[in-house]
């Protein structure tokens, strides 16, 4: 155009200079609104039901996560004092304490929490982490159910079936952990699939040796789902060499053709998972050599190493091990139900031999069985998701093309993967009564089985048995919301209506929801030493103790962490804090073992839980 007319390639601005061209982020996030307002303009009726349904529930998490203080019991002993004790020393080294789990169980959640702790000053958003895991779990259990060759339909039902199992709604509110893990072994599975149809590149070799390290960082037991899933990968990876023909290798044999197993592909994929192991030892390796030159094992001391793990492989010792776990995880509120099953399982175990609560399969002196029907954030069970799963799961390896027809192959390989997974976990981790939160990482590489199952069963159905497909599929769902919205609405300790509610608690009332008694005992001790002047206080507890509460009340008045020193400590290279070298002590649980620490002619005070001691003149 040879004129002096404006430039109509771009659109002009009031003044008539053309409008800045939008950048690539501005471009991706227009192209992303206009496909969610094209699938949502296409969809039926019942996916909308669907959608709408699983943003509500996230959405309502996302009110109570930020409402409620976090009052998770296992934060107050040793998830948020260890960000305290980061902040306060100003790095992340191992410090003296009786409360091992401060230093000895992986720190990656925590690492998450200490950026909100410096940028915030406080606890306020510290829910949002899990909350945030959660989401990614959704996101991505559908992206998996899609690689599987499920459509929007499928996408959805998984979607949906995961977003209402109440461990799901319950650990989204909380800081507890085991949805981040959950949500890094997802990453790894989802990258995984990627390779079983073409070769992995760089960039994601780079991004399953993030997710393998961040699982370990994490939560060690989500290994025992990246395992297989790296030797899975590693299977199609050499099948995909071994198929290639497009890049000949080696010379022709007798038959004209080139060798099967091209040398460049195969030191490609030996490659590859050398770099995957490697990225994950950068990621754990810092945490890993702390415990190691602590302990003297990487997987820290004794006690650690053989309270959680099955101490016993004997066939007998798993099969019962994997009965009980099974009994908790599908636990429901039909408490004859409960007692006929353990039962069957008690008089089983002793007829082949096996002590149903051997201390040796059995976390501390905890008995089988034991309820978990209740919607607790620790211990509630998923009878409905875990029923749906092991339906899925064995279609898919039945006849995975009833389900999946262009995809059937890799739903079977992801079907052994998921239920490799389940049988390593009992066979490695002990039962306990919250061993279901433990699980919480199985059930979100499961469900997707669920989702293509629930759609298979609503379609390729004629006459009578469509509409009896429809009414139990819909008689699921149903069921599936109902135990979601419960969850939200009644769950423990954070809830949205009834007494404990994140409406009607005061803030400090909240944090103390699992043993309201100890709120005022905390508030008492804390005044009466802050009332002393004192500036360095000593810590005496045990190892299950809470501890985070004084890290609230005892800060300083300008906001900074106080100076607290443990008098105990099991870390044999950092002995504890001389307790003539304190101005006060503060103490939990036994009182005689508080006693034993408190310098002569102090004097000591006592109220249930909580006490303190102060010296003379103070």
């Amino acid at each position: 155009m040879s004129g002096g007319g404006p430039d109509v390639s771009a659109p002009a601005t009031e003044s008539g200079a053309p409008a800045p061209a939008p950048t690539r982020a501005g471009r991706g996030f227009a192209e992303l609104r206009a496909a969610a307002v094209d699938a949502w303009r296409t969809a039926r009726p019942g996916e909308r039901l669907l959608a709408g349904t699983i943003g509500g529930l996230v959405l309502v998490e996302l009110l109570v996560a930020l409402l409620a203080e976090p009052n998770n019991f296992d934060s107050q002993t040793y998830h948020l004092p260890k960000v305290e004790h980061w902040v306060a020393q100003g790095g992340l080294d191992f410090w003296p304490t009786a409360i091992h789990r401060q230093v000895t169980i992986p720190p990656g959640a925590e690492y998450l929490l200490l950026h909100l702790r410096l940028l915030t000053g406080g606890d306020h958003l510290h829910n949002l982490v899990q909350w945030a895991a959660g989401l990614v779990c959704l996101l991505v259990a559908a992206r998996i159910t899609a690689q599987l060759g499920g459509g929007r339909r499928a996408q959805l039902l998984t979607a949906f079936v995961l977003a209402t199992t109440p461990m799901v709604v319950l650990q989204a509110t909380s800081t507890q952990t085991d949805l981040i893990c959950a949500a890094w072994v997802a990453c790894a599975a989802t990258l995984v699939l990627d390779g079983l149809s073409r070769r992995t590149g760089w960039g994601t070799l780079l991004g399953l040796g993030a997710a393998t390290g961040l699982t370990a960082v994490t939560k060690t037991s989500g290994l025992i789902a990246v395992g297989p899933l790296l030797v899975l990968w590693g299977l199609a990876q050499l099948r995909l060499v071994r198929t290639d023909q497009s890049t000949p290798v080696g010379p022709a044999t007798p038959g004209g053709g080139r060798r099967s197993w091209p040398v460049r592909g195969l030191a490609r994929t030996v490659g590859g998972s050398v770099l995957i192991l490697l990225v994950a030892a950068v990621v754990v390796g810092p945490f890993l050599a702390r415990v190691t030159a602590e302990f003297g094992h990487p997987l820290g001391p004794p006690r650690l190493r053989e309270s959680i793990p099955m101490e016993r492989h004997d066939p007998a010792s798993i099969v019962v091990n994997a009965l009980r776990i099974g009994h908790t995880a599908f636990d429901t509120p039909l408490a004859p139900l409960r007692r006929a099953a353990a039962e069957v399982i008690i008089s089983g175990a002793e007829a082949i031999g096996v002590d149903p609560q051997d201390r040796a399969i059995t976390f501390g002196r905890e008995l089988f069985p034991e309820p978990a029907w209740y919607p607790d954030e620790d211990r509630v069970a998923f009878p409905l998701a875990g029923a749906l799963a092991v339906i899925g799961a064995v279609i898919a390896l039945a006849r995975p093309r009833r389900i999946a027809p262009e995809r059937a192959g890799p739903l079977r390989a992801y079907a052994v993967v998921v239920l490799t997974a389940v049988l390593l976990h009992t066979a490695m981790i002990k039962w306990q009564p919250w061993g279901n939160r433990l699980l919480l990482y199985a059930v979100v590489l499961a469900v997707p089985l669920a989702g293509l199952w629930l759609d298979a069963l609503l379609r390729n159905r004629a006459g009578g048995r469509r509409t009896v497909a429809t009414v139990a599929a819909l008689t699921v769902l149903a069921t599936s919301a109902l135990a979601g919205v419960l969850a939200l609405s009644y769950g423990f300790p954070r809830r949205l209506v009834g007494t404990g509610s994140v409406f009607t608690t005061s803030d400090w009332d909240t944090r103390f929801l699992r043993r309201p008694q100890w709120a005022d005992e905390f508030r008492w001790a804390a005044t009466a030493v802050q009332d002393s002047g004192a500036r360095r206080i000593g810590l005496v507890q045990q190892n299950d103790n809470w501890e985070y509460p004084w890290w609230l009340l005892l800060r300083q008045p300008d906001g900074g962490s106080p100076d607290l020193v443990a008098l105990q400590s099991v870390l044999p290279e950092r002995p504890p804090a001389d307790p003539a070298s304190v101005d006060a002590i503060v103490c939990t649980g036994s009182k005689a073992a508080c006693a034993k620490l408190v310098p002569a002619g102090w004097r000591l005070e006592f109220r249930g839980y909580v006490g303190y001691a102060l010296p003379p003149g103070r």
